[in-house]
């Protein structure tokens, strides 16, 4: 690629310079119609108009025939670049798109996510609510059980203390009642009563 710079500028440097020695001899006829009239109108003034003009065109020919292939190459190189950015265009335009519509399926995602996520709030709070009365409903159970339970220990004891209440106010009844006399005639009547028993 460096070597087709440097010849297509030594091209450009020889074709310029041929321009400028057309443009010089282009001059010189009108340099010659200064000295006077009769020489640009003599046989050798038309000749040597018809000569500048051969070589002018000669060098015009000669100048497009050597830049031809350098305009050619550029032309194509500059062609090929131009396709290239229209390709480079159509592929950002395509990626833009894809990317608009990305950042709008983006925005409907999120308010998809926002949406589930409400949802899947909601029915987490109704499933703590579940579970809370769930577990509130087992430890009223718990407690019933547990209250009933107390109350029948409580009753069993109440009804033992009553029997050791009693048991100690029949003792102490008897004690009050139970004089020695009394005794020693509960003890013969016991002892009666045996000894029938026996016989």
């Amino acid at each position: 690629m460096p070597t087709c710079l440097s010849s297509g500028r030594l091209a450009a440097g020889r074709a310029f310079a041929a321009l400028m020695f057309g443009a010089l001899l282009i001059a010189l006829p009108a340099f010659a119609q200064e000295g006077g009239d009769a020489a640009t109108d003599s046989p050798a003034g038309h000749t040597f108009r018809w000569i500048n003009f051969a070589i002018i065109l000669g060098l015009l020919v000669y100048a497009f025939a050597k830049l031809g292939p350098t305009f050619r190459t550029k032309a194509q190189e500059i062609s090929e670049k131009i396709a290239e950015g229209t390709r480079a265009r159509e592929t950002a335009e395509r990626q833009r798109q894809e990317i608009q519509a990305k950042v709008a399926n983006l925005q409907n995602e999120i308010e998809q996510l926002h949406v589930q996520a409400k949802r899947d709030a909601e029915a987490e709070a109704q499933r703590l609510r579940d579970t809370g009365r769930a577990e509130s409903e087992k430890i009223e159970q718990a407690a019933r059980v547990e209250i009933d339970a107390a109350a029948r220990a409580g009753r069993q004891e109440l009804k033992a203390l009553g029997a050791r209440l009693s048991i100690q106010l029949a003792e102490a009844m008897l004690r009050q009642e139970l004089t020695p006399q009394a005794e020693t005639k509960l003890f013969q009547s016991f002892v009666a009563e045996l000894g029938r028993n026996v016989n």
